[in-house]
């Protein structure tokens, strides 16, 4: 595996539509570790070019209680390149790009922030981005998209358009594969793989979307988007290590380094032998840990 680079927290990623103020208002009170401004599906055609001269001033808003902030970007090249230079900006730490179609189009997009971060006295290397796979074809790309820049810092399968792209029902049964298949290319890219089987349009049932995560979670998946505030501390419970994995993880770790310093290579923990893999496993439970308490301050 590629070795991972300094990745965000991002457990629970939030949209809010750029030109709907009363969104915008509450959004910093959500606890998102992420908020997704929005740029495309949210936004009526007739008011994009409104709502992408708000980016600046909304980043600043959504983003005042310390949650990174995204921007979703629209696809067609026409409205994207004028989305970029209105969205690269101090407060905006990464670019959510729709549709993504192989790594070339990953390429160019980098190419252009690279423009705007140093027209406007951005850092160089500020704004990240999180490729969203959702035709078909894309999903024959995938290890190349998550590869394709030092930008990419995460990826998603897009449930809903990739389901009709493949002409199938955005359900679990049929988006399995591809979904777990974009998860193991941003693992095998050290990016992020966001997002979970099914989609994450329906949160009147709270309990099955919990469901849904808890699932991701175990599929390796370390966060994901919604579209709903109650969503959003489910998000944030499911894709954390529970009470239980961190004290189990320090156990692991003391049982190991004990019988480090006893010259042996192996450890019981729970009536169960613990080997390298699990040793590995308990240090990035506690990693993540350590994270999720930096971020709470």
């Amino acid at each position: 595996m590629t070795e991972t680079k300094d990745l965000p927290l991002w457990r629970s990623m939030m949209f809010v539509p750029a030109n709907v103020p009363k969104f915008v208002e509450k959004a910093h009170t959500r606890g998102a570790d992420a908020i997704i401004i929005d740029l495309e599906d949210s936004v009526l055609p007739e008011d994009k070019a409104a709502a992408r001269k708000l980016v600046p001033e909304v980043a600043a808003v959504v983003g005042q209680a310390g949650a990174d902030v995204c921007v979703r970007l629209n696809r067609p090249w026409r409205l994207a390149v004028p989305d970029i230079e209105a969205s690269v900006c101090p407060d905006v730490a990464a670019l959510v790009l729709p549709k993504v179609a192989d790594a070339g189009h990953i390429r160019a997009i980098a190419e252009i922030v690279d423009e705007v971060e140093a027209e406007k006295g951005v850092p160089a290397g500020q704004t990240r981005l999180v490729a969203m796979i959702e035709t078909a074809d894309a999903f024959f790309h995938v290890r190349d998209i998550a590869g394709a820049h030092a930008r990419v810092v995460g990826m998603i399968l897009g449930s809903e358009d990739f389901a009709n792209s493949a002409g199938m029902a955005p359900e679990p049964d049929g988006l399995f594969h591809a979904t777990v298949e974009t998860a193991i290319a941003a693992r095998a890219a050290g990016i992020l793989p966001l997002g979970f089987v099914g989609s994450l349009v329906g949160y009147s049932d709270l309990d099955e979307f919990r469901a849904m995560v808890r699932r991701g979670r175990n599929l390796g998946f370390e966060g994901a988007f919604c579209v709903h505030p109650a969503q959003v501390p489910i998000l944030n419970e499911e894709y954390a290590p529970s009470a239980d994995d961190v004290d189990y993880a320090r156990r692991v770790i003391a049982a190991a380094d004990e019988a480090a310093a006893a010259g042996r290579g192996s450890a019981t923990v729970d009536g169960k032998m613990i080997d390298i893999p699990i040793v590995d496993r308990a240090r990035l439970t506690l990693q993540r840990q350590a994270q999720i308490e930096a971020r709470a301050g």
